[in-house]
This record gives structure tokens, C-alpha cells and sequence, in this order.
């Protein structure tokens, strides 16, 4: 047993454990299957009596009995078909549903990191297009391995008891039909798995196309776009023809095989009928079995082109339900936190880059201290602010909330004790108070959302819209401006009452007046709190407790606004800068 064939039985293994939950409905979709299947045989038998007794005998029972056999025999191959179909459909429509619940809560689940190296495209192809190929390794080749195989065995006992010596003829040719299988299939799993990569790639580049739709407009870009997208549907639909030529090239070979196993067997049976070893009965229940065996061979064979490309999407699925989650091994609760913050000798890298992006970094935060952080870009304060709620892990060094390592509390306890407020507002695709009151906050009162909404600036405009609280926003707030997009923020974030607040350059994108609402607005929400500000504005943060100066990873200065000026060093000239623009 090779490597390749051990993979695919291990990956073919564990896409049935989740069709096996359903065992009752299973073991009813198989037996019905079973019967069904053995009607075909059943039929083929009972023309013999038909032939024999009612055209040649000229028997009267049989001629009344036979064509009611018939008629019995397709009415329970109609129910049980019937049950077969209604089980595998209930059966397929779980397993899919099964896999995309599984694959979403894996995908919150994962880290950010992950986020950063893959292809949003990618990951929906996965879930959308992914898990419905699955079905095809999944229950579909179980019924058409027990359907079709149950059909052929019972053909070939007829066959066999009707005259082993010309069905012995049919085994000549399985050993080549194997062969043949075995070969093509291999071909049709590389050319399933490229087949998911085209796909993702088509997914990414419309997907892309939508996000950036006004920088496509305003820089032309849709001849650019246009261009890609056909270089990804030419590329699918190569691939798509390359995978049609094998299946077919595959079923023709092997129909030819059973064709000429065919017509020899025709020819031996009209000897041995002139000899009269055969009767007409005997004949016709012989030719209508073996004419009957062809379809569902023809189907055992056509098989391997959904298995493979099954089993290709089942392993890109199950690759992505294995992916490491976050680290989450602290058992430490947190009610209430007092805020105090400490980074000790932290480091930090991004994978793949081989500069630190945090080296050394020593910094304490009093409860309720307003530290800003400022620098040029890429000095590291974004990334510094992401590990507070552990959205990355630091190389080295300790991050402490409350005398504790942040590693010792459980992650949604830690995240449940800070609040975030960034420059890329995120908003869904929902109403103002849903996108206010968002999840774990949707158990709140109307009223408190209203009071978090006065308390950032918000209600005015909020109130103002066609049905107030109850307006649909758009995807990511699309119909409202960028200062009601960070003040709805602002008021998610009121409404939160975290004792930990992150605010990532939350004003560096508005006009004056949107600024001068949502700083007020960010006055009211830091009241209280442990503030972490990355700022790019230095005004905004001229009257913060602490102002931390960081360059190419590291802190190079710390002190107030007006001591830093006084030293005359990088915050001077940072200063300085902006002053002169």
C-alpha cells in the first residue's frame, strides 16, 4: 500500500466520521439504495419466464403473473429510489452545512497573523466552493460505489447463474479497468487541487475589484482589472478542459474494454443458443442483464474524477481546520481590571522579516494614565498597541496587566477588559444600534445605547437619519461619513465601559469639525481608563500624562509635552515639523 493511496484513505476516513453522526439516516439511505439496486437484476430475471412460459409455452399463470411481478418490482424501485434520494440530499445538505459552520468558527478562531499572510479570496473559495466538491468524495461515491456496485454484483449473479462459462468473460477486462482507473486518477487530483488554486485566484481578484472599486475608477484601472480576471477565468477554464479530456479519455478506454467483453459475449451465446444449450428466455434475461450492466460500471468508472476532486478539496479543508488557533492556555478571570500596565525587555518580529519590529521596549503604565505614542511610521507603535490584546505574541520579554502576564488570563476575559477605537473604522452591514451594541454588548437597554451614543458626539446625527436607530448603514458604513463612522466607534466603545482603551490614530483622517466632535467625544471615553494613543496629530496629544517616543522599535523618549520639547530631541523635531506644515 503506497504512501498516496494511505493519505487518501486517512483524508476519505475522516470526511466520513461526519457523515457517520448521522448513522439512522445512513444506514436507511443504504438499505434502500441496496433494494433499488437489486431490482435491476430482479427485472432482467423475470423476463426469462416471460419469454420462455408466456411466448413460447404460451402459459396463461405466467402471462398473468409476470407483468404484475414487473409492475411491483418498479413501484418499490421507485420508494425505495425515492428514500435514497431524500436521505443522500438530507445527508450532502448536512455534511456542507457541518464543514462551512466548522471552517467559519475556525476562521475567528485563528490568529492575525494568519490574516497577514493569506488571501482573503482564497479563504472564501474555501468555504464557498470548497466544501460543495467535498460532497462529491463525500456521500455522493457511497452511492455510487453501493448503488452502482450492488447493481453489478446482482447483474453478474444472474449472469453467472444464467451460464458461468460466457460471464467469465466479463472478468477478463476488470484487471485493465482497474489499471486504468488507478492511472487517470492520479492525473485528475493535481488537476483538482490547481483547479481550487484558479478558483481562489478568481475569487481574489473580484473580490479585490469591489473593495478597491473608486481607486480602480479614479486611476483606470478597469482595463488592468479586466486583463486579470481573464488571466484567471482562461486559466480555470484550461484546467476545467484539461480535467474533462482525462475523465473522458478514461470512460471512453474503459467502455471500449467492456465493449469488446460485450461483443464477444454476444457472439458465444448465439453458438450456444444454436446448439440448444440456450433458451430464447435464457437469452433475453442474459442480454437484458448484460445490457443493464453497462450504465452503472460506466458509473463506477466516472467516479474517480469527483473522488479525486473531492479528496483534493477535502484535504484544503481539512489543512485549514488544522491551522494552530490562537494561544489561549491562561485560566486566570478578570471582572474588573485596575489597568496597570508593564512591558518588560519586550522584542518582537513579524515571520519572514528578519528585523525586529519592537526590540527592548521597558515601559510602565499607571492605572488610569493617558500614554500617547508617537513616532514616524514604522517606528513600531502600532504594533506595540497590538499585543496588549495579544493579537500578536512577543519573542521575548514580558507584557504584564496587573502585576500578571498577559499569557495567564484567558483571552476572552483579557479582550472583554479593553476597548478599541482605530482609524479604519469597522462597521457592519446592519442598523446604527446594532453596529453600537455589537456582540457581546447586544444585551444592553435601548436607553444605554442612546446614552453612549449622546456621549460621543453621535446622537444628533444619528437621530437625523430616515430611521434613526434602526437605519441600515451600508457595508462598513458605506452611506455615512468618516467622522459619523469613528463617532459610532467612539460610542461602541463607550458603551463597552472597558478599563483598557487603545485609540490608533482614531482622528488623523477628519476635517476640523469632524475632529473637534470626535475629540470631545474621545475626551468623554477616556475618562477614567488607561489610554494607549498612537497619534500622528501631535496636538491632539498634547495634554496626555506621558508621551513615549519611539524610533525604528524602540523608545528613545518619554517625558510631557512641554519636558520633551525642552530636551530638544526627537519629539522637538517632530514638533518642529508639523508646526512649519
Amino acid at each position: 500500500m503506497n504512501d498516496s493511496f494511505k493519505h487518501s484513505w486517512q483524508v476519505y476516513r475522516r470526511l466520513l466520521a461526519y457523515i457517520q453522526r448521522y448513522w439512522k439516516v445512513l444506514i436507511l439511505s443504504l438499505i434502500s439504495m441496496t433494494i433499488a439496486a437489486l431490482t435491476e437484476a430482479a427485472f432482467a430475471r423475470l423476463l426469462k419466464p416471460l419469454i420462455d412460459g408466456g411466448f413460447v409455452s404460451k402459459d396463461p399463470d405466467t402471462i398473468r403473473w409476470v407483468p404484475l411481478a414487473i409492475i411491483g418490482v418498479f413501484m418499490l424501485r421507485g420508494l425505495t429510489s425515492f428514500i435514497n434520494e431524500y436521505t443522500a440530499s438530507w445527508l450532502t445538505g448536512r455534511l456542507v452545512q457541518t464543514l462551512r459552520e466548522e471552517m467559519f468558527a475556525k476562521l475567528l478562531r485563528l490568529p492575525v497573523s494568519f490574516y497577514d499572510e493569506s488571501q482573503s479570496g482564497r479563504l472564501i473559495s474555501r468555504i464557498a466552493n470548497d466544501v460543495n466538491q467535498v460532497t462529491e468524495a463525500g456521500f455522493n461515491v457511497i452511492t455510487v460505489a453501493v448503488k452502482d456496485g450492488v447493481t453489478t454484483l446482482g447483474l453478474l449473479a444472474l449472469l453467472l447463474y444464467t451460464d458461468w462459462q460466457l460471464t467469465l468473460i466479463c472478468f477478463v477486462v476488470m484487471p485493465a479497468v482497474t489499471a486504468c482507473m488507478h492511472f487517470v486518477g492520479k492525473r485528475l487530483r493535481g488537476l483538482a487541487r490547481e483547479n481550487q488554486l484558479r478558483m481562489a485566484q478568481m475569487t481574489q481578484v473580484v473580490s479585490e475589484s469591489i473593495d478597491c472599486q473608486k481607486v480602480v475608477k479614479i486611476y483606470g484601472g478597469e482595463s488592468y482589472e479586466i486583463g486579470r480576471f481573464h488571466e484567471a477565468a482562461d486559466a480555470l477554464r484550461r484546467n476545467q478542459v484539461k480535467q474533462s479530456a482525462a475523465s473522458s479519455a478514461n470512460t471512453g478506454v474503459t467502455q471500449l474494454m467492456i465493449a469488446c467483453a460485450l461483443a464477444a459475449i454476444l457472439y458465444f451465446a448465439a453458438l450456444r443458443a444454436q446448439h440448444g444449450d440456450f433458451s430464447a428466455g435464457d437469452f433475453m434475461s442474459f442480454l437484458t442483464a448484460m445490457m443493464l450492466l453497462f450504465a452503472p460500471i460506466k458509473r463506477i468508472t466516472g467516479i474517480s474524477q469527483a473522488l479525486q476532486r473531492g479528496l483534493a478539496a477535502a484535504e484544503t479543508i481539512f489543512q485549514f481546520l488544522d491551522e494552530p488557533e490562537e494561544k489561549n492556555a491562561g485560566a486566570t478571570m478578570l471582572h474588573r481590571t485596575r489597568g496597570e500596565l508593564e512591558m518588560v525587555n519586550l522584542s518582537f518580529s513579524y515571520p519572514g522579516v528578519e528585523k525586529r519590529a519592537l526590540q527592548g521596549i521597558n515601559l510602565a503604565i499607571r492605572a488610569g494614565e493617558t500614554v500617547a505614542l508617537v513616532g514616524s511610521s514604522g517606528s513600531g507603535k502600532t504594533t506595540l498597541a497590538s499585543l496588549v490584546p495579544r493579537f500578536y505574541e512577543p519573542d521575548s520579554g514580558l507584557l504584564l496587566l496587573d502585576g500578571k502576564p498577559l499569557s495567564d488570563y484567558a483571552l476572552p476575559a483579557l479582550r472583554q477588559q479593553i476597548a478599541l477605537v482605530s482609524q479604519d473604522v469597522v462597521l457592519f452591514n446592519d442598523t446604527v444600534a446594532a453596529n453600537i451594541a455589537y456582540g457581546a454588548l447586544n444585551q444592553v437597554s435601548r436607553e444605554e445605547v442612546i446614552e453612549a451614543a449622546r456621549a460621543a458626539n453621535a446622537l444628533d446625527f444619528i437621530e437625523a437619519l430616515p430611521q434613526g436607530f434602526d437605519t441600515e448603514i451600508g457595508e462598513n458604513g458605506t452611506r455615512l461619513s468618516g467622522g459619523q463612522r469613528q463617532r459610532l466607534a467612539i460610542a461602541r466603545a463607550l458603551l463597552k465601559n472597558a478599563p483598557l482603551l487603545i485609540l490608533d490614530e482614531a482622528t488623523s483622517a477628519l476635517d476640523t469639525e469632524s475632529e473637534r466632535l470626535v475629540q470631545a467625544a474621545l475626551d468623554n471615553l477616556m475618562k477614567n481608563r488607561t489610554t494607549l494613543v498612537i497619534a500622528h496629530r501631535l496636538s491632539t496629544i498634547e495634554q496626555a500624562d506621558r508621551i513615549v517616543v519611539m524610533h525604528q522599535g524602540e523608545i528613545v523618549e518619554s517625558g510631557t509635552h512641554q519636558s520633551l520639547l525642552a530636551a530638544a530631541g526627537f519629539y522637538a523635531r517632530l514638533h518642529s515639523m508639523q508646526f512649519t506644515e
